[in-house]
C-alpha cells in the first residue's frame, strides 16, 4: 500500500482497477440509453425526417440529422450524472474494499461527523454545477442554435 511507485505496482494497479471501472461507469448507462432511444423515436417520427426521405437522401446523412436532434436531452441528462459518479464510488468502494473516500464517509455518517458529512455534500453540489456548465458548454458546441448571449 505504502510502497512507492514502480511499473510492478502500475501493473498491480491496472489489474485490479477494472472492476471498480466498470461498476461506477456502467451504473447510469441503461438510463442514459432509455433517454436516447426515446429521442431518437420521437426525432424518427418529425415531419423534416419524413422530407429527408422523400427527396431520396441516404439514410446515413438522414441517421446524421436524427442524432444531431436527439442529442441534446442526452447531453443535459449526463451532465447531472457527475454528480452520481461519485455517489456510486462510495456503495462500490464499500462493497470492494477499497481504500477510497466511500467507507471514510460511511464512517463519518456513523460518527455522526457532521462537518465531514456536509463538507462531502457541498462537494456533491459543487459537482452539479460543475456537471451541469459542461453539459452546457457541450451543448452549445454540438447544436449551432444554442448561443450564449
Amino acid at each position: 500500500m505504502g510502497a512507492p511507485w514502480s511499473w510492478a505496482k502500475l501493473l498491480d494497479l491496472l489489474k485490479h482497477i477494472w472492476l471498480p471501472i466498470v461498476v461506477i461507469g456502467f451504473s447510469g448507462l441503461a438510463g442514459l440509453m432509455r433517454v436516447m432511444r426515446g429521442n431518437m423515436l420521437d426525432v424518427i417520427n418529425a415531419p423534416f425526417v419524413t422530407s429527408l426521405k422523400a427527396r431520396g437522401l441516404e439514410d446515413q446523412v438522414v441517421r446524421r440529422h436524427v442524432i444531431k436532434n436527439a442529442i441534446n436531452p442526452l447531453v443535459s441528462i449526463a451532465g447531472m450524472q457527475l454528480p452520481e459518479i461519485f455517489s456510486g464510488t462510495i456503495i462500490t468502494s464499500i462493497v470492494l474494499n477499497l481504500p477510497t473516500m466511500g467507507p471514510f464517509f460511511y464512517n463519518a455518517l456513523l460518527n455522526h461527523d457532521q462537518y465531514l458529512v456536509m463538507t462531502f455534500l457541498m462537494f456533491i453540489a459543487f459537482m452539479t454545477q460543475i456537471g451541469n456548465l459542461l453539459a452546457d458548454i457541450a451543448l452549445a458546441i454540438l447544436d449551432p442554435r444554442i448561443r450564449i448571449s
